[in-house]
């Protein structure tokens, strides 16, 4: 049995077009132990959609395999896969995604009633989240009533609902001020270290990129090899503080993102 909680080999994606094929991935490699938070680049049409697609169960490979907690998802038929989805992943969106008529505490149960999770045990987990994330006092607020920061911790608590293998979390800051950004970052690298949960950050913002363990750079359906640790793998985050503010950064800012003190 592998290792790693994630075990992705030589998977390949093509598409057929109408002027011919088209390969979204080509023999892409990656593995990923528990508790580990990992990073991926690239520009458009480098195939991060289409891998998202694939390490999220919602589409599978033309070839290679995929492990996911010890299942071969590659194996398994649409009625396996949506089951995975429910219990195995947690996803976070750019755009929050939070149902607008639910509250806070709402949206966070929901995962667990696919799981038919019953009523007071969905209740209490999902308060125990919220708390996880800050937002207890908040849990009976609708998304309209929070800040963009406040929803994207709301939809963190969510994909944490039915405590999944793996968390994947799509340009999750980029609906957000720098500020609250690398507060969702942190919150993340928190949840990493803390939890051992395994996270899966795409991002095209390479500061947010580098807080995590390990960066890796996607291009053309390949990972580009010499792939680069993060703050996160070298040093605990809380290490690095403002000297004027005290605010949580990262080594490598030249200026506080919240006081706007320069650093080097």
């Amino acid at each position: 049995m592998s290792n790693y909680i994630l075990d992705a080999k030589d998977l390949t994606k093509i598409y057929e077009e109408n002027d011919g094929k088209i390969a979204a991935l080509s023999q892409f490699n990656l593995q990923i132990a528990k508790g580990k938070f990992i990073s991926i680049m690239g520009p458009s049409g480098s195939g991060k959609t289409t891998l998202l697609n694939i390490l999220g169960c919602l589409d599978k490979p033309t070839s290679g395999q995929f492990v996911l907690d010890g299942l071969d998802i590659t194996k398994m038929k649409e009625e396996e896969l949506t089951k995975i989805r429910a219990e195995k992943v947690g996803f976070i969106f750019q755009k929050f995604n939070l149902i607008p008529t639910l509250t806070a505490l709402e949206n966070v149960e929901l995962p667990m009633e696919l799981t038919k999770t019953d009523k007071e045990t969905r209740r209490a987990r999902a308060l125990n989240l919220l708390k996880s994330v800050g937002l207890e006092d908040k849990a009976n607020r609708r998304p309209h009533k929070l800040s963009a920061g406040e929803q994207q911790r709301v939809a963190i608590a969510r994909a944490l609902a039915n405590d999944p293998a793996i968390i994947l979390a799509d340009e999750p800051t980029g609906n957000l001020d720098s500020k609250t950004g690398l507060e969702i970052v942190r919150l993340l690298g928190k949840l990493s270290r803390e939890e051992q949960r395994t996270i899966i950050l795409v991002t095209h913002d390479k500061k947010m990129a580098s807080l995590s363990h390990q960066m890796f750079f996607l291009k053309d359906g390949r990972l580009l090899k010499g792939e680069k640790r993060g703050t996160l793998e070298t040093e605990h985050m809380d290490d690095f503080t403002c000297p004027k503010c005290g605010g949580d950064i990262s080594p490598d800012f030249a200026l506080c993102p919240y006081c706007g003190t320069k650093l080097k």
